[in-house]
């Protein structure tokens, strides 16, 4: 028989290796047995015969159990819905993007010591999905201090059995985490499992004045950031972004809209002294979303492509004999953007991202590098 705990310590070791320092989110990762949150399937990503990718559903009964328990104590994130298609129903592979999953805990748990949760602080939780985080927070804080909220009613009642299965009972909501509001409760901590383009102002009206908010801003290009805020008590929110290189999937109602048909068409095409492959970094790809927010990116390499889902705008790259070429149409210059926000990001001496921040106000929500008063870009609210 397959010994879980040994599975949850050697989990536990992994992570403490990665840098968790807290002893409790530790212990939590030893306790929380994961394997129940997988309930009974998964996806595998995959190809499909044109290239494109599949989700396969794998079921607990098709493997060994001793395999299935090894899979769900792997320091990876296991896919369990695609395009609103749970892995249990799945009658064969799917396509779309996944829109629920069992993270992998090193990122939970590093979301939470990010959060700077202590014992007694009253939190919620955006996303419960399969329920996995909020056993862990449950697990520190108890279950009259965790609120989660799920916006998918059957990966809520799915995480609600597994919760309850295992004796945790904190407040589980079903409802729009983005939007949906709990009278007469102020928290000290909201931290989402998912990522928003922007904040949501009903987050803030959430919060006691010096609450934290802990989340992963993103966007079309699938650009992230891990960012902490702080509430004031005029209301405004602001804190840095910690560099790390941390993604969760956009939050449902910040879902890009149908991406627009891509021609090659040449536009207006001029030099460009911005390398393209520039986009592909971490920040490269941050600063490139800031810059273009309705866009999205695709491409490899030397040549870009930018669709701008509002407008239709496109701009895409090529090599040239000298440097690249960039072709444009549309309303909106993309590319122009793009190299103005390259050139104020390398005036202000090319940071990576641990040296940006965001302030939220009543009017506008800002990213900014250095400090508030330094080069900065509007976030869509």
């Amino acid at each position: 028989m397959t010994d879980t705990a040994q599975l949850r310590r050697q989990l536990a070791n992994g992570i403490t290796d990665q840098g968790l320092t807290e002893p409790a989110w530790r212990k939590a990762v030893e306790d929380v047995p994961r394997e129940v949150f997988l309930s009974e399937a998964v996806f595998r990503q995959g190809r499909d015969p044109q290239g494109l990718t599949v989700y396969e559903p794998l079921r607990r009964h098709q493997v060994p159990e001793e395999e299935w328990l090894v899979m769900a104590y792997r320091n990876e994130t296991w896919v369990t819905q695609v395009g609103g298609v749970d892995a249990a129903d799945a009658t064969g592979p799917v396509h779309g993007l996944p829109t629920s999953s069992s993270t992998l805990p090193s990122l939970v748990v590093r979301m939470l010591e990010a959060a700077g949760i202590a014992d007694g602080d009253r939190v919620r939780e955006i996303g419960t999905g399969t329920g996995y985080s909020t056993a862990v927070l449950c697990h520190r804080l108890g279950d009259d201090l965790v609120t989660s909220v799920e916006i998918d009613r059957a990966a809520g009642a799915r995480a609600r059995k597994a919760l309850h299965g295992l004796g945790y009972t904190p407040t589980l909501i079903v409802g729009d985490g983005l939007d949906e509001r709990q009278p007469g409760t102020d928290f000290d901590r909201i931290v989402a499992t998912c990522s928003v383009r922007s904040i949501p102002y009903p987050w803030l009206w959430q919060l006691r004045p010096g609450g934290t908010i802990t989340t992963c801003l993103s966007g079309w290009m699938q650009a992230s950031g891990l960012v902490h805020l702080t509430l004031q008590d005029d209301g405004t929110a602001s804190g840095r972004f910690t560099g790390e290189q941390t993604a969760f999937m956009l939050a449902r109602p910040h879902q890009p809209p149908p991406r627009p048909t891509f021609t090659m068409h040449a536009g207006v095409a001029r030099q460009t002294g911005l390398d393209p492959s520039r986009l592909w970094s971490w920040t490269g790809r941050f600063l490139a979303q800031l810059a273009a927010p309705s866009a999205e990116l695709l491409g490899a390499g030397a040549q870009a492509i930018l669709l701008d889902t509002a407008t239709g705008s496109q701009a895409w790259t090529e090599p040239a004999r000298a440097g690249w070429t960039v072709h444009q149409r549309g309303p909106l210059p993309l590319w122009d953007a793009v190299e103005r926000t390259f050139e104020r990001w390398e005036k202000a001496g090319a940071p990576e991202q641990d040296q940006f921040g965001l302030t939220v106000n009543g009017d506008e929500q800002r990213v900014w590098i250095g400090a508030p008063g330094g080069p900065s870009w509007l976030l869509p609210v």
